[in-house]
């Protein structure tokens, strides 16, 4: 559905804190030294991060001031998650992260002018087309459907189930109240340092579908609850940087499984790294998506391991999830 309106230090020494099943042999697509190498020394340029959002609970995470939802938002429908087990284990042993490793994606991305608005929104439809395809393909492999979300690409102020858009630093987000992922047409190219990139724009946007598959395989519902029943400020913020991550890491997933077609060489590959660091938290006293260093190991290694068993970060050590 759409609709307009008119919204892993040394390599060895940290891949081997990453959890026994995220060890695997690397898929060599653009070799293992790429994917889980960190690269520090950006300067802090502040773009705009990611933000996810749910009518579940209250402050949205994001990576300026926690703001509450406003008074009125519906909650989000009662949904059964992937798999019969809706406790902790929907974390830390989902179905989803049994269905190895992504199949390769025929995806081919268009051509894109980001300051030409029409341009922009057939891009952004095309990209979440080849989502839509690749990540129900994975899910038929738990056995359970997968629905699509619903699109929202917005070319002015509007109002979801989560609130109202855009709101300051807020060019993208995912609303699980409503099953929409949103995002401002012109917003993202002014919050992405007005990028010509398309790669940035569908790391961005793979990003925030990948919220929706947390939500599809019950990992999102979940955290939100026990978010919400947590009264230290600083374990909801940890709670909070285990979602952000895992999403950085299946959307990399996704660019890793397309690299062959959309293709995704390695001028393009560093580029995305790049941006998932530029994204991350540079204050480090006010982190809900995780530092820039770790923005850019998880999106490395989805990229490089391709498999949903590689993105659970809840039981990564707190260092990979700082």
């Amino acid at each position: 559905m759409a609709e307009r309106f008119g919204g892993f230090g040394t390599a060895a020494g940290r891949h081997a804190a990453l959890p026994r099943y995220a060890r695997r042999p690397p898929r060599q697509r653009l070799g293992t030294a790429v994917s889980l190498a960190l690269c520090t020394g950006l300067a802090a340029i502040g773009l705009a991060a990611f933000l996810s959002v749910s009518a579940m609970f209250g402050p949205p995470a994001h990576a300026g001031p926690a703001t509450g939802l406003p008074a009125g938002t519906a909650p989000a429908a009662d949904e059964t998650p992937v798999g019969d087990d809706t406790g902790a284990d929907i974390l830390t042993q989902n179905p989803l992260y049994a269905t190895g490793a992504m199949a390769e994606v025929e995806c081919e991305a268009p051509p894109l002018d980001a300051h030409d608005p029409a341009s922009m929104e057939n891009f952004l439809h095309d990209i979440t087309d080849c989502l839509d395809r690749a990540w129900a393909e994975q899910f038929a492999g738990t056995g359970a459907e997968f629905e699509p979300p619903s699109r929202i690409y917005w070319y002015t102020a509007g109002q979801s189930p989560c609130g109202n858009f855009p709101t300051a630093g807020t060019a993208a987000f995912y609303c699980q109240a409503n099953k929409g992922l949103y995002l401002g047409i012109s917003d993202i190219v002014d919050n992405s340092n007005d990028s010509t990139r398309r790669e940035t724009y569908t790391f961005l946007l793979s990003h925030e579908y990948a919220h929706h598959v947390q939500g599809e395989a019950g990992i999102l519902q979940y955290f939100h609850h026990t978010r919400a029943a947590e009264d230290d400020p600083a374990a909801q913020d940890l709670l909070t940087r285990r979602s952000e991550l895992q999403a950085n890491c299946l959307g990399g997933l996704f660019l890793g499984a397309a690299a062959d077609s959309y293709p995704v060489g390695a001028d393009e590959h560093d580029a995305i790294l790049d941006d998932a660091e530029r994204r991350g938290d540079y204050n480090s006293g006010d982190r809900t998506h995780g530092s820039p260093e770790n923005g850019r190991l998880w999106t490395a290694h989805g990229m490089d391991r391709v498999d949903p068993a590689a993105c659970n970060t809840w039981e990564a050590r707190e260092e990979l999830v700082d």
